[in-house]
């Protein structure tokens, strides 16, 4: 519970799943070795396990702008 601030009553062992795909998806798993993982036939099911943080989303569209305008300045010349 200590690695768990926060959850206190809520803490159960689908709050545990929930935790576990998140954290290997921050750890760099990809969605189809999670989904394998937890046994999911959809792939929509272990979407909805994976929580991320806003931070996570707005560094990727950053990164994805970057690359973008890399390309592109590679077309420029």
């Amino acid at each position: 519970m200590a690695h768990l601030p926060g959850w206190g009553d809520k803490f159960a062992p689908h709050v545990l799943r929930h935790f576990c795909a998140s954290e290997l998806y921050l750890g760099g798993l990809d969605l189809i070795a999670i989904q394998e993982v937890l046994g999911h036939a959809w792939i929509a099911t272990t979407m909805r396990y994976v929580h991320v943080q806003q931070t996570r989303v707005e560094d990727a569209w950053v990164a994805g702008q970057q690359r973008a305008a890399k390309r592109l300045e590679g077309l420029l010349r």
